[in-house]
């Protein structure tokens, strides 16, 4: 496997990381890096880029040297987050993950709830998702139109 089986590209979203080599199931893939500051700190600065390691500690990843920090959200994810004993907060493929796809983790309840609940969540099960309410909707719309016009 090359160094960094991985590069950031134009996602539907954004910004995103994408597998340049298969990615085996459990495999590491990339720590999600950044200042540590104490939660109380970084509750003073809002920043999508905060990662909580604990109650008393949080990663500041906005510097755009965490590569970690494109990997985006996914109510479907192929990767998750893990915090270690030392404080690192790692990602780590959850199935495998073939050269092209998009690498994503759920960024997890509270995250969602403040960021991506209010403006909706774009991740592709949730687009897709949307886009078969609609098209059924239309199709259903269609159908009563036609049905009235008989």
């Amino acid at each position: 496997m090359p160094r960094k089986p991985f590069r950031v590209a134009r996602s539907k979203t954004g910004l995103g990381l994408f597998a340049t080599a298969e990615i085996p199931k459990r495999a590491f893939i990339v720590e999600y890096k950044g200042r540590k500051l104490r939660a109380k700190e970084a509750e003073k600065r809002e920043n999508k880029y905060h990662f909580e390691i604990n109650s008393r500690w949080t990663l500041d990843g906005a510097s755009r040297r965490n590569i970690a920090r494109y990997a985006n959200h996914s109510c479907r994810p192929n990767a998750e987050s893990d915090v270690l004993r030392d404080h690192k907060v790692i990602l780590r493929a959850i199935k495998k993950i073939r050269p092209g796809d998009e690498i994503t983790y759920d960024y997890g309840k509270d995250y969602f709830d403040v960021f991506l609940k209010p403006i909706g969540c774009k991740c592709t099960n949730c687009a897709d998702k949307h886009r078969r309410i609609r098209s059924s909707a239309k199709s259903r719309a269609q159908a009563r139109t036609r049905r009235s016009k008989s």
